[in-house]
């Protein structure tokens, strides 16, 4: 069993894994098998070459993955303090209005209807002002 975690010496060696062998110029990243066997010290370069670019490329993209995720978590975090302070601030205010109407009907219960007509007045006035506001415009 642990025979089989064991790697030869010979698959650490790109070179050895190649085996000397280049494909053809066919422009992909992942080579294909060759149709013949030139110099195999210059392709196995070039494959570093490209391998070591493909590196750097990927390694930016996580980096600039890596910032995007930090700036969504503080966003996140400043978001939820914003949330919290605004769930404060409805809760103060929703205390304010409940007291206000609980005043409000206790003097409406003291007047009896007359608050009603008044309120009534009020609506006529407004509409009567809005209906010659539109027909002079």
């Amino acid at each position: 069993m642990s025979q089989r975690f064991r790697a030869p010496n010979t698959l650490r060696d790109r070179s050895a894994l190649l085996g000397g062998l280049t494909p053809p110029a066919s422009g992909r990243s992942s080579p294909e098998l060759p149709l013949h066997a030139p110099s195999g010290h210059r392709y196995t370069d070039d494959l570093e070459g490209q391998n070591d670019e493909q590196l750097e490329g990927l390694s930016a993209k996580v980096k600039l993955l890596k910032d995007i995720t930090i700036g969504i978590g503080n966003e996140v975090r400043e978001s939820t303090v914003q949330l919290s302070q605004m769930n404060d601030a409805f809760a103060e205010t929703s205390g304010i209005l409940a007291g206000t109407f609980r005043r409000m009907n206790n003097m409406a219960e003291r007047q009896g209807c007359r608050w009603l007509w008044y309120i009534i007045f009020l609506v006529l006035v407004f509409w009567f002002f809005i209906v010659v506001w539109w027909f002079r415009r």
